[in-house]
């Protein structure tokens, strides 16, 4: 049962459950039948049965079509009371399909024009062979952290690898008069979710700027649908759910080849979208990179504005307010209160050992190894921070061992990662006191990060420039260091 909900809509979804079993046992199907027809996952019309999930919007009329009832299905749902996890008013906003970012300006179709958001000729066969083509295909959703925008977490199956082309051409196509592209909705969602659970994967081990492109041409995609979607009068729950996962990783991409102003405008549609659809995970993580983006630009207040709000998004999540947490403490830490910094990276330790199975379904990401892995990044992110402005050694090198911890759980494939938590550790060194143990970890990376061209890297990197220039800027070592620095740079 989603948390906030009214008995009186909890009620309605078990009549509407018990009229759907009614209906698919009367027509002689199995829940893997109906499932298959209609475009859902067999677990899915099972909670629907049982009461447990509310009937997306989009699937009653369906289920009525299928099971020929008559309407039967939607009258039960008539008077149910407008749900907390439904889009909302929202969706009349002015600006919910304002122009994004490298978009047409919209206009009236012109004859012969090409159409509107669908790129020049033979873009589609370009994101056909885009660099998720070359990544593992995922057989189900969720894949890399990402869940279906229609069914969240049941296990939907993607379709065949072989189809996607075809499924890029309708998206990227005209729209009929239901707002749809040719094929499935349902199947055109789950699949461009594995294409950006790919372009993710391809982006750890390629310059990001191809999967920038490739996801940014999607995303436009999507968006037009939606739009074509609401102008119909049916509320695009599905494609909001997806714009908003591709708005974010658009502006991570964007973020890391330091495109802050674009970057930020794809968070800004994230979050509208996330808002328009109730997407409560999508905005607390889009909110934390926002508060990412301020950072870079040492806006302290700005962050901790943004901190904040991932922890009002709800305070029943313990994984939004763990990250809350962390995300104080850093703004804390930049904002030069030492105290304030401590309490929250306290806070986060306890709240982080007591995520529950809700937390690990909703966030793995922030659970297990990979959970430690980012805590302590974020710990020791705002440890060496804090010691930046304080100049205290204790607390360098307690970022230097929760920076340590961090590094040790890196994937291989995470290169980018492990360029950043190396320069980190080589500042914290510095900051402790010890500028020849920082240039010994940084030299043999030197060459790499220069050449990295990422944000946050070239922010590390700045930042251990400056340490070593006031704590050692007279060593040898150090003088070796700057040297090279500027043989690389040029």
């Amino acid at each position: 049962m989603s948390v906030g909900t009214s008995q009186s809509v909890v009620r309605g979804w078990a009549e509407f459950g018990r009229r759907l079993r009614f209906h698919r046992r009367r027509a002689g199907l199995t829940q893997l039948q109906l499932g298959r027809r209609v475009g859902y996952h067999h677990s899915f019309i099972s909670r629907l049965e049982g009461g447990l999930r509310e009937p997306p919007f989009d699937l009653v009329d369906r289920l009525d079509a299928v099971l020929e009832t008559g309407g039967q299905l939607a009258a039960a749902l008539v008077a149910r009371p407008p749900s907390p996890s439904g889009p909302g008013p929202r969706l009349t906003a002015p600006t919910l399909f304002a122009p994004i970012p490298g978009a047409p300006v919209p206009g009236p179709p012109i004859a012969g024009a090409p159409v509107p958001g669908a790129g020049p000729p033979g873009e589609t066969a370009l994101l056909a062979a885009g660099p998720w083509s070359a990544q593992p295909w995922p057989a189900r959703l969720p894949a890399e952290g990402l869940a279906c925008p229609l069914h969240g977490r049941v296990g939907c199956a993607t379709p065949d690898r072989g189809a996607v082309p075809d499924l890029l051409n309708a998206l990227t196509g005209p729209f009929g008069r239901t707002g749809e592209p040719g094929g499935a909705e349902a199947e055109l969602l789950h699949a461009l979710t594995a294409v950006l659970a790919c372009l993710i994967r391809a982006a750890f081990v390629r310059a990001a700027g191809a999967c920038a492109t490739t996801v940014e041409r999607l995303l436009r995609g999507v968006a037009r649908w939606a739009d074509a979607v609401n102008a119909t009068g049916r509320l695009p729950h599905g494609q909001l759910r997806l714009a908003a996962q591709y708005a974010q990783v658009a502006g991570r991409l964007r973020m890391e080849r330091g495109q802050s102003g674009v970057a930020m405008a794809w968070f800004g549609h994230g979050l509208r979208w996330a808002d328009a659809a109730q997407d409560a995970e999508a905005r607390a993580t889009l909110l934390s990179d926002m508060a990412t983006l301020v950072r870079l630009d040492g806006d302290a207040a700005s962050m901790l504005g943004y901190a904040q709000a991932i922890g009002a998004v709800d305070a029943r999540r313990r994984w939004m307010t763990t990250l809350a947490d962390l995300y104080q403490a850093r703004a804390h830490a930049l904002g030069h209160d030492a105290a304030a910094c401590r309490r929250h990276i306290s806070t986060a330790r306890r709240r982080f050992a007591r995520l529950d199975d809700r937390d690990r379904l909703e966030a793995p990401w922030l659970c297990g190894a990979e959970g430690v892995l980012r805590l302590e990044s974020a710990i020791g992110g705002a440890l060496r921070d804090l010691a930046v402005v304080t100049q205290d050694r204790a607390v360098a090198r307690r970022a230097i061992e929760a920076t340590a911890r961090s590094y040790a759980l890196l994937p291989p494939v995470m290169h980018s990662a492990r360029l950043l938590l190396t320069l980190r550790l080589a500042d914290s060194w510095a900051c402790a006191g010890d500028p020849v143990a920082a240039v010994t970890l940084a030299q043999p990376v030197l060459a790499e990060a220069v050449g990295a061209r990422e944000s946050l890297i070239t922010a590390e990197l700045r930042g251990l420039h400056e340490r070593l220039a006031r704590y050692g800027g007279e060593l040898p070592e150090v003088r070796e260091y700057r040297e090279r620095l500027r043989s690389v740079s040029e």
